[in-house]
């Protein structure tokens, strides 16, 4: 499979999880609901580890990669999703997916700054697009 495919198929997938989600925390608390999906997160990565994963892979990462993505897991499984669950449990899925998925815009933003990507037309259009839309669901 090439990129987008794999970038189509992660949509599809983070698509349909909100909706188990917010099913998920009619009766549950944020805190409770972040246990469980944590613990769906260790259940797939020891799936995963025992087919996929070799010892000498995990020894060859250094240790500013190890940090960093020690700290993006920690951010985005953890702080975000706490985050994401309070405010999916008191919302409407409808608008608080789009708006909390708008990460793209600060991607986009840090990716220009940090990273010296290069600022063209399309991506312009696209931060447009995106602030439009959290706009509109904000607004109405």
């Amino acid at each position: 499979m090439n990129w987008i495919s794999w970038a189509i198929l992660t949509a599809c997938l983070w698509g349909v999880v909100p909706l188990m989600e917010k099913v998920g925390l009619t009766k549950t608390q944020p805190v409770a609901g972040l246990f469980y999906r944590c613990l769906g997160v260790v259940i797939g990565f020891v799936i995963l580890s025992c087919f996929m994963l070799k010892p000498e892979q995990i020894k060859s990462v250094d240790w500013r990669s190890a940090l960093l993505l020690t700290a993006g897991g920690f951010i985005a499984s953890f702080a975000a999703q706490f985050t994401f669950y309070h405010s999916l449990k008191i919302g409407e899925m409808s608008r608080v997916v789009p708006i909390s998925g708008s990460y793209p815009l600060i991607s986009f933003l840090l990716g220009i700054f940090i990273l010296g990507e290069s600022f063209t037309p399309a991506k312009f259009t696209g931060v447009v697009l995106i602030t439009l839309g959290i706009w509109v669901l904000k607004a109405f």
